[in-house]
């Protein structure tokens, strides 16, 4: 095997990782292998020499390119990052963590900020916030990427983490479907059956999926008899963008546990997919969202 070959298969190992971290910033797929293939040639003009870390030098290089991106693409509309219900892998087997290499692919596969519209972020807020917030990046490493003193750029992840927090979906066209959720959740924090079923289609469909299989409740009167039995009291439901329809992320003592998407049509919920996995949610939600 050459030294480039060499090269190639180390760099293979933190593809995953790399196209996470682009996602994660440019909110593109396709962006993100741009990216990283961006990285690729970098690194193999430099045969590997002098770096020490790879990972780290891979990490700040696919940083700066995308920092280079988002400044060239300037103000445009994007959608928000997904989370795509169903799409999470079963439990690790005795609830340990994941390796860094299957949580980079679990993080690149199911999307990550959860309710966050990342064009409210200017570049280096966005980069900061992901980085550090997501990838847990330390500052110094950040303040390199961005041209930045630490101190700045401890101050522009705060700012991206409190502009988010006030950006949640929930105006234009989703602005009725979200009132219908709140009123759902108010039903049924109450245990109110007669209200749930003011906001719940005949029809409506329930799918809840687990760790092994799927649970499927269908009528309103059965979803609403669901919905009050399991309702918590020390449950919070956060705004949530799921599959690009309303929805929430449910924590319990601050700890993410449950993702709920809603279809709404004619004011009344028609379905509800439900999924239930807190240690995988522990590991991609931020840590400001609880």
């Amino acid at each position: 095997m050459t030294q480039e070959d060499e090269l190639a298969a180390e760099f293979e190992t933190q593809r995953s990782y790399l196209h996470a971290i682009a996602f994660r910033m440019l909110g593109s797929h396709a962006d993100a292998d741009d990216a990283v293939q961006e990285a690729w040639l970098r690194l193999a003009r430099t045969g590997g020499e002098g770096i020490d870390e790879l990972r780290g030098w891979l990490t700040t290089v696919t940083s700066r390119i995308c920092l280079d991106a988002l400044r060239r693409r300037g103000v445009r509309g994007e959608r928000p990052l997904e989370l795509n219900v169903g799409a999470l892998p079963p439990e690790t087997v005795g609830g340990s963590r994941i390796d860094p290499e299957e949580e980079a692919v679990l993080t690149d596969s199911v999307g990550l900020a959860l309710y966050v519209v990342m064009d409210a972020l200017t570049p280096a807020e966005r980069v900061a916030f992901v980085l550090h917030d997501v990838f847990a990046v330390p500052f110094g490493t950040i303040a390199a990427v961005l041209g930045r003193s630490t101190a700045a750029t401890k101050m522009l992840a705060s700012r991206a983490r409190g502009r988010l927090r006030l950006d949640a979906p929930t105006a234009g066209a989703d602005a009725a479907a979200r009132g219908v959720i709140d009123a759902f959740f108010a039903a049924t924090g109450r245990g109110d059956i007669t209200e749930l079923l003011t906001v719940l289609a005949p029809e409506v469909e329930l799918r809840a999926q687990g760790l092994r299989d799927v649970a499927v409740v269908r009528g309103a009167r059965e979803v609403a008899a669901q919905a009050t039995m399991f309702a918590r009291l020390d449950a919070l439901a956060h705004p949530a963008l799921v599959d690009g329809v309303p929805g929430v992320l449910i924590t319990v003592g601050g700890r993410p546990v449950t993702v709920m998407a809603f279809t709404v049509a004619d004011g009344v919920v028609t379905t509800i997919r439900v999924l239930t996995a807190p240690a995988h949610l522990g590991q991609i939600v931020p840590s400001w969202v609880a």
